[in-house]
């Protein structure tokens, strides 16, 4: 059970701003415990789900406090990054399962107010589908193709 929270709480740390690795956490436990895949990959994605919804609420509160002085961005990058997402859309979730660019896509749709169903959906699927990978490779299930 211990090691379920630990694989959660790094997921969920992952997908924050924090650098951590979870994707680590997974394969170690995959290879102490391969019959648990299915449950490994569950928390694994519904922590790191979790952790980009943060983002997202994040996202969603931080609008008006853009004006302050210690805002962390400037107009013309939060600008940019408005820009951006206007011009992908939606579906750049696709991509937050990505290091580097996937934390900061979360944030940006909820500062842009992208409905939860859909965060939620697209993110899932992200998210869940880079941790299925990651389980299908250490598993070896790969070669059996």
């Amino acid at each position: 059970m211990l090691s379920l929270w630990a694989l959660f709480l790094s997921a969920f740390g992952a997908a924050t701003l924090l650098p951590l690795q979870s994707e680590a956490v997974l394969v170690g436990l995959l290879l102490r415990e391969p019959d648990a895949w299915l449950t490994l990959l569950l928390v694994a994605t519904v922590g790191n789900v979790l952790g980009s919804l943060v983002n997202w609420l994040l996202g969603r509160a931080i609008e008006h406090l853009r004006e302050r002085r210690w805002f962390p961005f400037s107009a013309s990058q939060l600008e940019r990054a408005q820009q951006r997402y206007q011009r992908w859309g939606q579906w750049s979730l696709l991509l937050s399962w990505m290091p580097v660019i996937g934390d900061p896509l979360t944030l940006i749709a909820g500062i842009m107010r992208e409905p939860f169903w859909r965060f939620l959906l697209l993110v899932t699927l992200a998210k869940g589908g880079r941790y299925s990978i990651v389980a299908m490779i250490t598993l070896g299930w790969f070669h059996a193709w």
